[in-house]
């Protein structure tokens, strides 16, 4: 099937490269160094890095109605590893109609309301470059996939059909200390998801204005893409096996505007489809989740966004049966956020902070920021990630000793 896609992108690729559609051809892309170093401690290898690269990256877009083509590329030297990398992050076709289009290849989907919280957002994301300090366009991962959009009165609709699993990539052991049950298991072997049509992940949006709500509705057939970890002895383990359990979510969401701003509801199902009953220890119970969110204008310039998020473990008594001496999560989760982001200087300045604290965890993250426009192709920004945590074990305590600083420089064409 990737093989199938390719040969689509090649073949637009050459069908919109000819002469008489060259003048709707544009090619624009950076050249890009971002680097981040331990401020805390050196990492688990020794090394005081945790990000030191350079980045070129390399955009074209052609039409002719009515298809679309995009490609996204990127060429990039890792100065920790010594090696570079050419990594497609995004190449698709699109065939536009009146009532419908076709979306086919490599590509980025994001749905949801939430400000770095994913609820009904189900689809890859890169945690490591996210808490590295990279760009944060790099937290979200491509998916080869078909995405067909139907338009009928009723409302809008959304289909995602992804034939090749995709997880989460979570930092790297070597450059990130995090939380470890069993430490000492060093034989490990991760299970993904093959590649047939049982296994397909479907997911589905339907959405249209109810009421002057931005009202959605979202469903997901597929697997969590974070792995469950599944040793051969819960006592005395020698391997361990990295899994990843089969989900559905059925979720919505509604925004307006209110109280001078912007007010975000959203909610999720998530169904266990391998341990309903809850008495799996090692696979994850079905949670409810929700947000609410609030966006505002204070003052010119001055934008703020916050946050209120739980996640709340069904069969939780059967849970706690279980778990046994592994690290136990509330019965009710909750997280807050708060974004402020202030320009000035002409807007060529750009101050932001972003943080999460968990009053159920203890624990938080903390992101100041300031970004400036040299000029309409160069910016730089520089920025902190601050860990913290009561618990080792809990989702940014276990970050505790991974504070870190980086540097931003792209250069645009």
């Amino acid at each position: 099937m990737k093989k199938i896609l390719l040969k689509i992108i090649i073949l637009a690729a050459v069908f919109l490269g000819r002469e008489s559609y060259a003048g709707n051809l544009s090619v624009n892309g950076f050249l890009q160094g971002n680097y981040s170093f331990g401020i805390e401690t050196s990492n688990p290898d020794g090394g005081d890095l945790k990000w030191a690269e350079e980045r070129g990256q390399l955009k074209l877009e052609g039409s002719e109605a009515p298809l679309r083509l995009f490609l996204k590329t990127d060429i990039s030297f890792d100065h920790i590893d010594k090696d570079g990398e050419i990594e497609l992050r995004e190449a698709y076709l699109d065939l536009t109609q009146e009532k419908w289009d076709l979306r086919v290849g490599r590509q980025i989907v994001t749905w949801g309301l939430g400000d770095l919280v994913f609820i009904n957002d189900i689809f890859p994301k890169d945690y490591e470059a996210f808490f590295s300090g990279r760009p944060l366009e790099y937290l979200k991962k491509g998916v080869d996939a078909v995405k067909a959009g139907f338009y009928p009165e009723i409302a809008s609709f959304e289909l995602v059909v992804i034939p090749f699993f995709e997880p989460n990539n979570f930092p790297d052991s070597n450059r990130f200390w995090m939380f470890d049950p069993m430490p000492d298991v060093t034989d490990r072997v991760k299970n993904e998801p093959d590649s047939n049509i049982e296994n397909t992940e479907v997911a589905l949006r339907a959405y249209r204005d109810i009421a002057g709500f931005d009202a959605s509705i979202y469903l997901y057939k597929g697997f969590n893409r974070e792995p469950s970890t599944i040793p051969d002895s819960l006592t005395s383990a020698t391997r361990i096996e990295l899994i990843y359990p089969e989900l559905s979510v059925y979720g919505a969401s509604l925004q307006r505007g209110a109280l001078g701003g912007l007010i975000g509801l959203e909610a999720g199902y998530y169904d266990s489809l391998d341990d309903r009953s809850g008495a799996d220890p090692l696979i994850p119970n079905s949670q409810t989740r929700f947000l609410l969110s609030y966006q505002r204008q204070i003052i010119e310039d001055l934008s703020v966004t916050v946050q209120y998020y739980t996640e709340y473990i069904h069969d939780y008594s059967e849970y706690e049966r279980t778990i046994g001496d592994f690290p136990k999560a509330s019965r009710f989760r909750q997280l807050t956020s708060l974004r402020m982001t202030y320009l000035l200087m002409h807007q060529d300045m750009r101050l932001q902070w972003f943080s999460f604290w968990s009053p159920t965890d203890r624990d938080y993250f903390l992101n100041p920021e300031a970004r400036y426009n040299f000029s309409d192709h160069v910016w730089a920004a520089l920025g902190v990630n601050i860990f913290g945590g009561e618990k080792d074990t809990t989702q940014f305590g276990s970050l505790d000793e991974n504070d870190n600083m980086y540097a931003q420089v792209r250069y645009e064409f």
